[in-house]
């Protein structure tokens, strides 16, 4: 069985669309877990309403505060723990903080970036890597050049 849909065509059903398509997307971005009642609360909220526990550092809705699950340190899967560049004052044993990065997500992250290079790149390597050959290339150059010239 075909069927057949033809675009909306009047403004009201257009509207009415693009005002249903907004909310499901606000919908699914503005809403996060709560890390201790499970329950969505707003992404931008500073502490939960159901539990009150704080969501955001320091007051603010843009610092995200990442918390440790059970008896596990943040610290343990912690980027900046592993290369030895973190300051934070509770380390090895933080179970909160602001600086987070887990160690799974940044390898996933760099193994499915593609590796591209601009052209200026490229060739500022490709210099790099044959500079001693461009060197006696052009020492060879400049032999040939006197030789032609002097006759």
């Amino acid at each position: 069985m075909l069927i057949h849909l033809s675009p909306p065509t009047s403004s009201p059903e257009i509207a009415r669309i693009r005002v249903f398509t907004y909310l499901i997307c606000a919908e699914v971005v503005a809403t996060v877990s709560c890390p201790r009642c499970q329950q969505l609360v707003d992404n931008q909220a500073i502490t939960c309403p159901y539990c009150r526990v704080t969501l955001k550092a320091y007051g603010h809705p843009g610092i995200p505060l990442h918390r440790a699950t059970g008896n596990e340190y943040l610290c343990d899967r912690c980027v900046y723990h592993e290369d030895d560049t973190c300051n934070f004052p509770q380390r090895p044993y933080a179970k909160d903080c602001t600086l987070y990065q887990n160690i799974e997500e940044s390898k996933l992250a760099l193994q499915q970036q593609p590796y591209t290079l601009s052209c200026n790149a490229r060739v500022k390597s490709w210099l790099q890597r044959y500079q001693t050959w461009l060197l006696l290339l052009g020492l060879l150059f400049i032999c040939f050049l006197i030789v032609v010239s002097g006759g």
